[in-house]
């Protein structure tokens, strides 16, 4: 997968989506690509070193992606036990599209107020 279709990707997501470059002002981050919902990160990766795609995914689930897949690998600069970093390389379109998807639906899901009966 390229950048390019993986942006559009997580554009598709929904009208909620906003893409961002958020840390330009640290050294490395001029060329990362954020994703939010609901103002909260769910993917990025680095534009100008496309090595990583870095997702949130369930803690219960990260041991089990990296022990099926040499393309599962740590996140950059975030917490290992909420994100999963993916080398675009390796990891499967289809994969990285689902957990893609995965990311998005547990940001979006943590941050709708739940209705209340």
């Amino acid at each position: 997968m390229n950048i390019e279709d993986l942006r559009y990707y997580c554009l598709s997501m929904g009208n909620d989506v906003e893409e961002k470059m958020p840390f330009g002002k640290f050294p490395g981050g001029a060329g990362v690509l954020a994703f939010y919902v609901k103002g909260h990160m769910f993917c990025y990766f680095d534009i100008d070193d496309f090595k990583v795609i870095n997702v949130k995914c369930q803690p219960e689930r990260i041991n089990e992606l990296r022990a099926g897949s040499n393309g599962m690998t740590n996140p950059n600069n975030l917490s290992a036990k909420h994100w999963i970093g993916m080398i675009p390389d390796i990891v499967n379109p289809s994969q990285v599209q689902e957990l893609i998807l995965n990311s998005y639906n547990i940001v979006k899901e943590k941050y709708t107020p739940k209705r209340r009966r």
